[in-house]
C-alpha cells in the first residue's frame, strides 16, 4: 500500500486506474447504461454497443456485467479484436472446448452453432465481451454481424458486447455498415461527467477506500470543480486526485487543498483554469493581511481597532477614531502652508478602500508639515514687528510721506 494511504487512514488507494468493481460508480449514465445492458443480455437480444471517451469506465463497466451474470452465463472475454475474422471463429472455438476439423470458416461457423445449442439446451447463455472494439476491421465487424445471425427460433444463440471509444461510432455510421447497423439491439454512449457527478465520483471513491469527503477542503473541492468544469472521465479525475493526495502527503499535509490539485495539473501536464483560482485566492489572502494590520493600538485608544463585524458598525466606528487626529491636525494648520492638495486629502478620507498604510502617511506628511508652524509663525511675527517699528520711526521723525521717512531713515 502506498505511503499516502496510511497517512490518509485510508483501507486502500482510492484512485487507482484499474476496473475495480469494488469502485464502480453507479449512478448516472454509467448505472443506467449497465442496467440496460444487463436487461438486454439478459432476454437474449443479441448485439450491443457501448462507446464512449478515453477513460470513461468501458471496461470497468464490462466488468459490472460479467458480475451481474451468474454461472449460467458462459463468458468469452476480448482484451481487443483480432486482426480478421477467421481467428474471431478459431478464438471462441478454442473457449468453447471445441477443436474445429478444419480452419474453413464455414466449417468453423457449423462447430461453433453446434456447440452454442448445446450451451442453450443446459439452459446457458454465451456473453462475448470484445473491448477496444474501435480497432475492429471491416472484416471483423462482418464476422460479428454472422455470429448475430446465429438463432434457434427467436432466440439469439449468441449475445454480444462491444466495447470502444467514439470512433467505433464513424465506422457503424458508415453506409456500407448498414446490414450490421440494423443488426444492434441497444446502441449506449458514455458521456463525460459533469462538475456536479465529478465531486460525487470522488466522495465515492474516498468512502469506499475507507475515508471521508472531509479529505479535501473547501478549496480543494472548488479547485477539482473547476478543473472539470467542462466534464472529466472516470480515469483523469483519478489521475488527477490521486497526484493530489500524494503532493498534500509529500507536504506532510492532513487535507488536500487547491495548492495541491494545482501542483497536480501541473505534473500531469492538464490546462485547467485551477491558476486563475489560486490567484484569487492569493489576493485574498494579501487583504486579510491588510486588514489585520488595523489591529494596532491608536494613542488615546484603550483598545486595538477590530475590522471584523457581521454588521460593519464597529468597522465604521474604528474607522471614524482612526480619522480624528487627521481632522485635527488638517484644521490646526494654515491652509496655505500646508503643502499638501486638501482635494486629494478629502478625496483619500472617503475612500472606502482607504487603507491602514494610506492614512499613517498621511498623518506623517501633516505632522512633518506642522513642524513648519513655528518657524512661520516666528517670520510673520518679525514682519509684522519691523512694519510697527518703521512707522513708529516715520511718526517720530516727523516725515510727511514714505519717501521721506525712508530719506530719514538711511540717514540715521
Amino acid at each position: 500500500m502506498h505511503m499516502y494511504a496510511q497517512h490518509f487512514n485510508l483501507n486502500k488507494l482510492p484512485f487507482e486506474n484499474v476496473p475495480d468493481p469494488d469502485f464502480f460508480y453507479n449512478q448516472g449514465d454509467h448505472a443506467r447504461i449497465r442496467k440496460q445492458i444487463s436487461g438486454s443480455l439478459e432476454s437474449g437480444r443479441g448485439l450491443v454497443v457501448v462507446t464512449g471517451p478515453i477513460g470513461s469506465g468501458k471496461t470497468t463497466l464490462s466488468q459490472m456485467i460479467k458480475a451481474d451474470f451468474p454461472e449460467h452465463v458462459q463468458l468469452i472475454w476480448l482484451a481487443e479484436p483480432p486482426a480478421n475474422s477467421i481467428d474471431l471463429y478459431l478464438f471462441l472455438a478454442q473457449e468453447l472446448d471445441l477443436n474445429p476439423s478444419s480452419s474453413e470458416k464455414t466449417f468453423v461457423m457449423r462447430d461453433i452453432r453446434n456447440a452454442l445449442l448445446k450451451v442453450d439446451q443446459d439452459g446457458k447463455k454465451c456473453l462475448v465481451i470484445i473491448d477496444e472494439s474501435h480497432l475492429m476491421s471491416d472484416d471483423v465487424i462482418n464476422g460479428i454481424r454472422l455470429l448475430n445471425n446465429l438463432e434457434e427460433g427467436s432466440k439469439k444463440l449468441i449475445q454480444i458486447l462491444l466495447l470502444g471509444q467514439e470512433e467505433l461510432m464513424e465506422k457503424i455510421n458508415r453506409p456500407g455498415m448498414e446490414p450490421f447497423k440494423q443488426r444492434i439491439a441497444a446502441l449506449e454512449t458514455l458521456g463525460r461527467m459533469n462538475a456536479d457527478a465529478v465531486v460525487k465520483y470522488i466522495t465515492h471513491r474516498i468512502n469506499v477506500a475507507g475515508g471521508s469527503a472531509d479529505l479535501i477542503s473547501d478549496t480543494g473541492w472548488e479547485a477539482l470543480s473547476i478543473a472539470f468544469h467542462a466534464g472529466g472521465t472516470p480515469r483523469t479525475i483519478n489521475s488527477l486526485c490521486d497526484r493530489s493526495f500524494n503532493t498534500a502527503y509529500e507536504r506532510n499535509k492532513n487535507t488536500v487543498d487547491a495548492h495541491d490539485v494545482y501542483e497536480a495539473t501541473q505534473r500531469l501536464g492538464l490546462r485547467t483554469d485551477v491558476f486563475h483560482y489560486i490567484i484569487s485566492l492569493k489576493s485574498k489572502e494579501r487583504d486579510k493581511q491588510n486588514e489585520s494590520t488595523m489591529n494596532v493600538a491608536i494613542p488615546g485608544q484603550s483598545e486595538p481597532l477590530s475590522t471584523k463585524s457581521n454588521t460593519g458598525v464597529e468597522f465604521e466606528k474604528s474607522r471614524e477614531s482612526l480619522q480624528t487626529p487627521i481632522r485635527k491636525i488638517s484644521t490646526d494648520m494654515d491652509d496655505q502652508s500646508q503643502g499638501f492638495s486638501s482635494a486629494r486629502f478629502n478625496e483619500l478620507k472617503t475612500d472606502s478602500v482607504l487603507s491602514y498604510e494610506d492614512e499613517a502617511r498621511i498623518i506623517k506628511e501633516k505632522y512633518n508639515q506642522n513642524r513648519l508652524k513655528l518657524p512661520i509663525t516666528l517670520l510673520v511675527f518679525s514682519i509684522i514687528t519691523l512694519v510697527l517699528s518703521f512707522s513708529f520711526f516715520c511718526h517720530q521723525s516727523n516725515s510727511s510721506g514714505l519717501i521721506e521717512c525712508l530719506t530719514n531713515f538711511f540717514n540715521f
